[in-house]
């Protein structure tokens, strides 16, 4: 990929996105394939993101479609991917019930394991391929709206005049600090532990783990070339894992992450290799409002939420391609039909998200037990595991 480091930024735009990840690449590819003018602002170098998001859902996948009816957007991302069919619940090495993908009523029936730096860069070759592009590195330190347009300010003292800008630009967005948009909600008490790793893992490549605990909630999930041999000699394959954890290190270590395994899924896991890690605090937390006056929200500016189910990503790229077709809908279907659709979406996942995680993370161990007893007989309702499994893939956000 080509630097835009040296792309200037025009004087003008109709649309300005602050924050180039997942969320705000999709809302530029939209604008795009829409004709309408846009800048898409991004405060790091091209290829400076790290990797936290690792599952694309059926919807996601749906909307992809949407956004390049020809296919292409979609079988780009898929062919870098690993298709799971399976998300497997277990207490520790015991398991306690599945959510089966298979039988989902979409032409995507499967989560698919593949990295968030894949992830954008296929929405970026889809935005070139429109003939859009990212200015990088701009970040955006001032936004003022008036009646007439909204003026962003760079760190180094460029401006921008748009006639709408939206904040694309994450939890700490400073879109939305301008626009004086709440962010109700709270931290989670624990931190997670995140990490790639090169293992041998029991389970296999075939499902994505996730182990209750007195320790808390562990989330192993396979990567595209995860299985029982990696590349380049190595043993084993490649897996994210994340996991609830008091007073880890800011970057764990292998040691760290090898203790961790062998407390939380003990016989299961050999790790070789740590590829990345880091450690990070989680809110449940939803704006306000999607807007005020020509200020909007999307993504992780307008919601965060627990990792737990994957869904993160996959609603901020939904988000981005609903605020787009809302940009050029007309006055019924604007920018307040956007926030009427997509607020009570993020409401709903940060529910769901909250539930699993406190469900999962609970030290009581009368409620463990309970749980424990309860989702084994859950899971052997077909009706319950059709309805997780919708849920999970976001197809009821259609």
């Amino acid at each position: 990929m080509t630097s835009t480091a040296a792309l200037p930024l025009p004087a003008r735009t109709e649309v300005a996105i602050v924050g180039a990840g997942p969320t705000g690449l999709a809302l530029a590819a939209t604008l795009a394939q829409a004709g309408v003018d846009f800048v898409l602002l991004d405060r790091q170098a091209e290829g400076a993101n790290t990797s936290r998001a690792a599952v694309v859902h059926a919807r996601t996948l749906e909307v992809l479609d949407e956004m390049d009816p020809s296919g292409a957007l979609s079988a780009d991302l898929i062919g870098r991917g690993l298709r799971v069919t399976r998300f497997q619940v277990r207490d520790g090495a015991r398991p306690l019930g599945a959510v089966d993908f298979g039988g989902l009523r979409t032409a995507h029936p499967y989560a698919l394991m593949v990295p968030q730096y894949e992830t954008e860069a296929a929405l970026l070759r889809r935005l070139r391929a429109l003939g859009g592009e990212v200015h990088r590195p701009y970040e955006v330190t001032g936004v003022e709206q008036d009646a007439d347009g909204v003026t962003l300010t760079t760190a180094s003292g460029e401006t921008l005049r748009a006639a709408r800008a939206v904040g694309a630009d994450g939890m700490h967005s400073t879109v939305r600090g301008a626009a004086g948009i709440g962010f109700t909600g709270k931290p989670y008490e624990e931190s997670f532990v995140l990490a790639d790793v090169v293992m041998d893992w029991a389970p296999g490549p075939r499902e994505v783990s996730l182990a209750f605990g007195s320790a808390g909630l562990t989330v192993v999930a396979p990567l595209p070339d995860a299985g029982p041999s990696g590349s380049g000699g190595r043993t084993g394959g490649h897996y994210r894992v994340v996991a609830t954890a008091e007073g880890a290190p800011a970057a764990p270590d292998l040691a760290y992450v090898r203790a961790l395994l062998a407390e939380r899924a003990p016989g299961q896991a050999t790790v070789a290799e740590l590829v990345w890690s880091s450690r990070f605090r989680i809110h449940h937390r939803v704006a306000d409002s999607y807007r005020a006056g020509r200020l909007l929200l999307a993504g992780d500016a307008a919601h965060v939420h627990s990792p737990a189910g994957g869904q993160g990503m996959n609603t901020g790229i939904q988000d981005g391609h609903a605020l787009g077709r809302a940009l050029t809908a007309g006055p019924l279907d604007g920018p307040d039909g956007y926030e009427a659709r997509r607020r009570p979406v993020a409401l709903r996942v940060v529910a769901l998200t909250d539930r699993m995680t406190r469900v999962a993370t609970t030290r009581n161990p009368l409620l463990r037990g309970a749980r424990n007893t309860a989702l084994p007989l859950l899971a052997r309702v077909p009706a319950l595991r059709e309805r997780l499994a919708t849920e999970l893939a976001e197809l009821n956000y259609r």
